[in-house]
C-alpha cells in the first residue's frame, strides 16, 4: 500500500507538471472536451504560463525534458507510437533532446576507479573533460597506459541514475496498469507492454556491459561487410558503469562539406547508410536503432562507422520475413501479396476480407509511387501502413515500431546527404538479395531442420500434456474444474485488495482535485 501511495503522489506531481506546460489537456482540444475534463483542466492550472505559440507536441517534449531522464526516454519511445499520441505529436517528440549538463570529471574519475577496481592513473594516462552528456551517461576522451598508448572513448554512468530510473519507472508502470483497468483503448494499445519495453531497454542501458556486448555482436555479424565497422571494445577497461571503446577519427556524416573535401561523395554515403541499415535488419535481425547524425562517421577508408549501442533492435525470423515480403510487395506494387503476408503472420484477423485489405493497401502505395524519387519515403509508407492496419484490428508490434522509428531517422540522414536520394533504388538490391537467399535450397533445408527440432522438443513434453488433458477432462465430466482451497482464498484476497486500491485511487483523485482547486483559487 505504501508503494501505491508513493506512486500515486508522484503521478499527481507528473500530471501537474504536464498541466503547467499545457501538455496534459492541451488548449487546442479544450472546446471539444466534456464539462468534467474542462473542470479538471482548470483545477490542474493547465497552460496558464503558456503563451509561446508552441504546438502540443513541442510543449509535451519540453515537459518531459523537465521531468527528468526516465521521462525523456518515455518520450523517445512515444515518438515511435503515433497510434497512441498521434502523428503530429510523434513527429515533435522525435526532436526530444537527450542532453543534460555534465557532472564533474572528479566524480567520473572516482566512479571509473571504483568500477574497474584500480586507481585511475593505472588505467588511463590522460582523462579529459566530458565531451557530451546525456540523461544516462557522459563521454570522456582518454589515453590508455598501454605501450604504445591508445586513444579511447570512455562512457561513464551518472551517479545515482539507477535509483532515479527505478523510482520513475515504477510510477509509469503504475499509471499504465491503472489506465488499462479503466480504459479499453489503453488495453488495445498495450500501454503496460509499452512501459515494460521501456523498463527492459533502460535496464539494459544502465549496465554498460550490455552495450559493450551489443557492439561486439554487431561487429561480429557485420565483419564481412566492407562498408561498415564498429569501434573495438576494450573489455579490460569496461564494467557495469564504465564502457571503453577505441576512439574514432572520422568525419561526421552531418558535415557534408568536409566529406566532399576528403573525397567522399555524399550520395554514395547515403546509399551506404540505407543498405547497411537494411542489411542489419533483414539479414541479421539485429540493428542499431539510434542512427542519428551524431552517431555516424566516415573513416579514412570510406567506411561507415557507428557509435553508441545503447539502443538496439531485434527482428525474429517471422518479422524479417514479414518485413521483406511487405517491402518486396510494395516495390512490385503487388498489394494482394502484401495483404496475404499480414494474414500469414496472423497480424490481421481473418474476418476481414483479403481483397478489402489489399484495396486499402493500394490506397497507400499508389500515391507514394506517383511522386518523384526525392519525395518517396519508406518511413512514411510504413507509418501509413500501421495507421491502416489499426483500422483492420492489427495490434501494435513493438519490433516493427522501433524499426519504423529508426527508418525515419535513417531516411532523414540520407536526404541530408542527398536531397534527391531514391530510397527505393537504394533498398531494392538488399531486399531482393534477402528474398533470393531465403528461397535458396540450403535455407529451406535449415528451416526444415529447425522445425523438426521444435517438434522434437514438443514431443518430449507430450506424455505430460496428455496426462494433464485427461485430468481436466475427468474433472469436467465429474462436475467442473476444482481449485485448491488455498488457491481460491488467494484469488478472493487478490480481488479484495484490487477493489481497495481502486477505491483508494478514487478517493485520492478527488482529494487531489480539491487541493488543485485550492491552489488555483489562491493563485
Amino acid at each position: 500500500m505504501a508503494g501505491t501511495i508513493a506512486n500515486a503522489w508522484r503521478l499527481w506531481k507528473i500530471a501537474r507538471t504536464l498541466a503547467r506546460h499545457d501538455a496534459l489537456i492541451p488548449k487546442e482540444y479544450a472546446a471539444a472536451l466534456p464539462a468534467s475534463l474542462k473542470l479538471l483542466r482548470r483545477l490542474l492550472g493547465s497552460g496558464r504560463a503558456q503563451r509561446d505559440g508552441r504546438t502540443p507536441g513541442e510543449r509535451l517534449s519540453r515537459a518531459l525534458e523537465s521531468l527528468g531522464p526516465a521521462h525523456v526516454k518515455l518520450g523517445q519511445v512515444l515518438a515511435t507510437r503515433p497510434d497512441i499520441v498521434g502523428s503530429e505529436v510523434a513527429i515533435a517528440l522525435e526532436g526530444l533532446q537527450d542532453r543534460m549538463p555534465p557532472f564533474p570529471t572528479s566524480e567520473a574519475s572516482v566512479s571509473v576507479a571504483l568500477s574497474l577496481g584500480r586507481p585511475l592513473d593505472e588505467v588511463f594516462a590522460t582523462f579529459e573533460e566530458p565531451l557530451a552528456a546525456a540523461s544516462i551517461a557522459q563521454v570522456h576522451r582518454a589515453t590508455t597506459t598501454d605501450v604504445p598508448p591508445k586513444r579511447v572513448a570512455v562512457k561513464v554512468l551518472r551517479p545515482g541514475i539507477e535509483g532515479e530510473f527505478a523510482r520513475d519507472l515504477s510510477t509509469l508502470a503504475f499509471a499504465a496498469r491503472l489506465a488499462e483497468r479503466l480504459f479499453g483503448e489503453a488495453r488495445r494499445l498495450r500501454v503496460v507492454a509499452l512501459i515494460d519495453t521501456l523498463a527492459q531497454s533502460t535496464m539494459l542501458e544502465l549496465d554498460l556491459r550490455m552495450e559493450a556486448a551489443a557492439a561486439s555482436e554487431l561487429a561480429e555479424r557485420m565483419q564481412a561487410d566492407e562498408d561498415f565497422r564498429v569501434p573495438e571494445v576494450d573489455w579490460s577497461r569496461t564494467a557495469a558503469r564504465v564502457l571503453t571503446t577505441e576512439w574514432i577519427d572520422g568525419i561526421p556524416v552531418r558535415d557534408v562539406d568536409a566529406l566532399r573535401a576528403a573525397g567522399h561523395d555524399p550520395r554514395d554515403v547515403a546509399v551506404k547508410l540505407m543498405r547497411t541499415f537494411l542489411t542489419q535488419t533483414l539479414r541479421e535481425g539485429f540493428f542499431h536503432a539510434d542512427l542519428h547524425p551524431g552517431n555516424l562517421f566516415i573513416d579514412r577508408e570510406g567506411r561507415l562507422v557507428a557509435v553508441d549501442f545503447g539502443i538496439m533492435g531485434r527482428l525474429d525470423a517471422q518479422m524479417r520475413r514479414f518485413m521483406a515480403e511487405t517491402l518486396a510487395g510494395f516495390l512490385a506494387r503487388d498489394y494482394v501479396r502484401v495483404a496475404q503476408s499480414h494474414y500469414e503472420a496472423n497480424f490481421v484477423p481473418s474476418r476481414h476480407p483479403v481483397d478489402t485489405f489489399a484495396q486499402a493497401l493500394r490506397a497507400i502505395g499508389e500515391p507514394i509511387f506517383g511522386r518523384p524519387a526525392r519525395e518517396m519515403s519508406m518511413a512514411r509508407l510504413l507509418q501509413q501502413l500501421f495507421d491502416t492496419t489499426r483500422r483492420f484490428d492489427m495490434q501494435a508490434q513493438p519490433q516493427l515500431l522501433l524499426l519504423q522509428k529508426t527508418m525515419v531517422v535513417v531516411e532523414g540522414v540520407a536526404r541530408s546527404l542527398d536531397p534527391d536520394f531514391d530510397i527505393w533504388s537504394a533498398s531494392s538490391p538488399v531486399v531482393e538479395r534477402w528474398m533470393l537467399n531465403r528461397l535458396a535450397p540450403e535455407t529451406r533445408l535449415r528451416e526444415a531442420v529447425a522445425g523438426v527440432e521444435v517438434l522434437g522438443r514438443l514431443a518430449q513434453h507430450l506424455p505430460q500434456l496428455i496426462h494433464t488433458a485427461e485430468v481436466i477432462s475427468a474433472m469436467l465430466v465429474e462436475g467442473g474444474l476444482r481449485l485448491h482451497p488455498a488457491t481460491t482464498h488467494e484469488i478472493v484476497e487478490a480481488y479484495r485488495e484490487s477493489a481497495r486500491i481502486m477505491r483508494f485511487m478514487a478517493w485520492l483523485a478527488v482529494s487531489a482535485a480539491a487541493v488543485g482547486a485550492t491552489i488555483w483559487v489562491v493563485f
